[in-house]
């Protein structure tokens, strides 16, 4: 039985990712931030078939022990400030969660066990304003954002300690990928909430920004099995995990709205505080390598995708509904 310690693994892709290696009859361990009030929901259904343990991206000798105490085989670091408009805001802390949250885990790692292989989130934000149109393992960087630019730092540190240290350390440069388990805050699951809250009657409109802006939409239990796949290989690669297929914001809301019988135009409403300070335009992936490498293909399309989010959040108020206005998110 090998053993895994995932990052992150409260987050959308640590639960898809710990349901993903359980099944593959991994030892699974978690590490969590120690705070007042947690938030398991995403992993409370999973909660007894893992161990959770505390440490911190921001303090060495948290994850310096939490490494010794899990002895894992493998270490998946999903752990990062992660929404990218809340990087303008705060974007000292993003630097610090990640871009040097992943120097104290490689470091931790070089300490303790350079054996353990270790896979990095990378992501398509580095490729920023885009060289080339599809963007691949090759496309040159720049992004523009802070968080973007902390993915690049943290993404380089990845490589760095592979060719110095000789470690097994890998990235996958990850498509925008989406499901129910998306944080209300990401624009897939604001548009796919907001019109279930439409169709509930709990809404009147929808405020949203660039409805221009083109992204790679993936499932993100699609994408957590390239990860695995990558740490699986004879030699460590970095891989671009994407669809190859690009989709408007208006789309999305299109199909959105749509699949309950309305018409976007009638509700969505287009605040200026929602465009971001350095737009990116478009993001489209090229994953032939992964896919002939790794044998790693997409599953689910993205208007499928969609309605899936749709059906979800209208089903999680119509439960509110009938269990005196809770509208804690159900357990997925």
């Amino acid at each position: 039985m090998k053993t895994a310690l995932i990052t992150g693994v409260t987050g959308q892709d640590g639960s898809y990712l710990a349901e993903f290696l359980l099944k593959k009859d991994y030892e699974v361990h978690g590490i969590v931030r120690r705070s007042s009030s947690s938030n398991f929901e995403r992993i409370k259904h999973i909660q007894d078939d893992i161990t959770l343990v505390q440490g911190d991206l921001l303090d060495q000798n948290s994850l310096i022990e939490a490494i010794e105490g899990s002895r894992p085989d493998e270490i998946y670091n999903l752990g990062a400030q992660s929404f990218v408009p809340t990087s303008w805001n705060q974007p000292v802390l993003t630097g610090e969660f990640t871009a040097l949250g992943v120097t104290r885990i490689l470091e931790a790692i070089r300490l303790v066990n350079k054996k353990i292989r270790f896979y990095q989130a990378s992501s398509s934000e580095m490729f920023g304003k885009v060289a080339e149109v599809p963007q691949n393992e090759q496309t040159i960087f720049y992004p523009r954002s802070p968080y973007g630019v902390a993915k690049l730092y943290a993404h380089w540190i990845t490589v760095n300690y592979r060719e110095s240290y000789d470690m097994f350390c890998c990235s996958g440069i990850l498509f925008n990928h989406e499901s129910p388990r998306r944080g209300l805050e990401f624009v897939t699951r604001k548009v796919s909430n907001g019109v279930a809250r439409i169709k509930m009657g709990l809404s009147n409109e929808l405020r949203m920004g660039n409805l221009d802006a083109k992204r790679d939409w993936g499932f993100a239990g699609d994408f957590v099995e390239a990860m695995w796949l990558m740490l699986q290989q004879d030699e460590p690669e970095d891989y671009v995990i994407s669809t190859g297929e690009a989709h408007s914001v208006k789309e999305l809301v299109e199909v959105a709205f749509d699949h309950v019988g309305l018409n976007w135009k009638d509700y969505v409403v287009i605040d200026p505080k929602f465009v971001r300070p350095a737009e990116v335009d478009l993001l489209l992936g090229d994953s032939t390598k992964a896919r002939n490498e790794l044998k790693w293909q997409t599953r689910l399309g993205f208007e499928e995708l969609v309605r899936m989010m749709v059906d979800y959040d209208v089903e999680m108020y119509k439960v509110s509904e009938y269990s005196s206005k809770n509208y804690d998110t159900p357990t997925l």
